[in-house]
């Protein structure tokens, strides 16, 4: 494993938030394959995911994009080189499993537009529906930040939501995309747009802080109130879904609107504050993990459906565990060495080729 070497950390302005996204990763995989069958964790971790973009797109760009059209090419080159390569890669091999080779569903999939309507048939990777949500706020992100520049942070809240709005009027069961409120709130940009902004409220507090030159502060007191709250919500979450059939609407409050807001305290907490949690999700292996949580997001479940689940477990029996721990495993060493040599490389390969030098190097963990 000598190319796991290969892999550098420690460089990023951020170490903490790049090991978030490898438990992020782990979470979800194992609500995928969890350790007995029929048992889900009961938690949101893409409002994790998405707050971290919100926060990483507007730290990184806040000073480089003045008002949407002028200066993007760069910006929309790094959003291709980091999310389509490997996107391309792992979606052509799930096609070539899956053997289905309509020409729509091909489309529909390959342009990331697939989560624009209420068919979770048409997600030939399951977990890519929540790139299509990324692909809008990436989008969307150049608008956002220019209306926070031009009035403030209320007045672009104020556009997202109108854009909700306008989601939740198209929303009918006549019309080919979203169908209905709850598909708008569970798989789109627009229904999510809190948990996005409320890491671009923490950029804008992070990039006042740098501007100062004062970063770290003593205690602990962001970090376990951040950890404090989304414990409970995610109690709160379990108490929902203790009493079948789960209130919907109490599921979209505390998912949507709630979460995102401890989330980023957490944030800003293990950012700010000397923690145990910071020093360990900073530390090498959660790096390494962290750096290849992209493309492990997007094999697990090529794995688990296409191999763990038909040819390993029956081999298993009742050591469901056991199985489940070892795809983990393999699913990992296979995603760090595509990282290494497809992901990475490609992905520096397009900067270099299309984007002046000086933006080759991204500051922070993307």
């Amino acid at each position: 494993m000598s190319f796991i070497s290969k892999i550098k950390t420690g460089n990023e302005r951020y170490p903490a938030l790049t090991g978030i996204r490898a438990m992020g990763a782990m979470i979800v995989f194992f609500d995928h394959f969890p350790f007995s069958p029929n048992s889900h964790i009961r938690i949101n971790v893409l409002a994790f995911f998405f707050v971290l973009s919100g926060f990483l797109i507007v730290r990184l760009y806040y000073n480089k994009i003045e008002q949407p059209g002028k200066n993007m090419r760069t910006y929309f080159l790094n959003r291709f080189a980091r999310i389509y390569p490997v996107y391309f890669l792992l979606l052509t091999v799930a096609v070539l499993l899956r053997h289905d080779f309509r020409l729509w569903l091909l489309i529909k999939n390959y342009t990331l537009t697939h989560a624009f309507v209420n068919n979770e048939n048409d997600f030939i990777i399951p977990p890519s529906w929540s790139l299509t949500v990324e692909e809008c706020f990436y989008f969307l992100a150049p608008f956002i930040i220019f209306f926070i520049k031009r009035f403030n942070f209320l007045t672009s809240f104020i556009f997202a939501s109108v854009l909700l709005s306008l989601a939740l009027l198209i929303a009918r069961p006549d019309i080919p995309i979203f169908r209905n409120a709850a598909f708008v709130f569970s798989t789109t940009f627009f229904g999510h747009f809190a948990e996005f902004y409320a890491g671009v409220y923490l950029a804008l507090i992070m990039i006042k802080k740098e501007q100062k030159g004062i970063i770290k502060i003593k205690g602990l007191r962001w970090t376990l109130t951040g950890a404090a709250g989304v414990a409970a919500l995610i109690i709160a979450m379990g108490y929902v879904y203790a009493y079948p059939p789960p209130d919907t609407t109490k599921i979209i409050i505390i998912n949507n609107f709630l979460i995102p807001v401890p989330i980023a305290i957490l944030y800003y907490g293990l950012m700010c504050e000397n923690s145990m949690a910071s020093r360990i999700l900073s530390a090498k292996w959660p790096g390494i993990l962290g750096r290849s949580s992209y493309t492990f997001y997007l094999l697990h479940t090529i794995i688990i459906y296409s191999l763990a689940m038909p040819y390993l477990l029956p081999y298993f029996g009742s050591y469901y565990v056991v199985c489940s721990v070892l795809t983990c495993v393999v699913t990992w060493f296979i995603s760090i060495a595509i990282f290494v040599f497809y992901e990475e490389p490609l992905n520096l390969f397009i900067r270099k080729k299309f984007i002046t030098k000086e933006n080759t190097k991204p500051s922070l963990p993307m």
